[in-house]
Order: C-alpha cells, then sequence, then structure tokens
C-alpha cells in the first residue's frame, strides 16, 4: 500500500499546487470538485483528486 501520509495534501499545500487563496480551495472541497476529507477540522486531499481536478479543468487527457 502507498504511503498515505505523501499521498494526501493539507488545505494550505492545495493552495501552494494550484496557486490559489485559502478561500477558493475551501470553495472547491465544499462543492465537491476536489474530492477531500476531514478528520476533525483538518482537511486532508488525497493528490490524486488534485491531479484529477487539473486534468479536468486543463482538458488534457
Amino acid at each position: 500500500m502507498e504511503n498515505t501520509s505523501e499521498s494526501l495534501v493539507t488545505v494550505e499545500e492545495l493552495c501552494e499546487e494550484l496557486m490559489i487563496g485559502r478561500n477558493a480551495a475551501y470553495s472547491l472541497l465544499a462543492t465537491n470538485k476536489i474530492k477531500g476529507f476531514r478528520i476533525g477540522r483538518i482537511w486532508k486531499i488525497p493528490k490524486e483528486s488534485v491531479k484529477q481536478y487539473i486534468k479536468e479543468q486543463s482538458y488534457i487527457n
């Protein structure tokens, strides 16, 4: 199994990756445009979800 801690990113890392602000990141998560889950108050986002979102937004197949 892949190392889970390396396959997840935080909201801060998502912001850096997409070059967006925290409000935009939380909006993407709230609308399920990027799949993620919460542990308490902390969001965890699979790197694969970020890659999929980028792929969908840039029309790369």
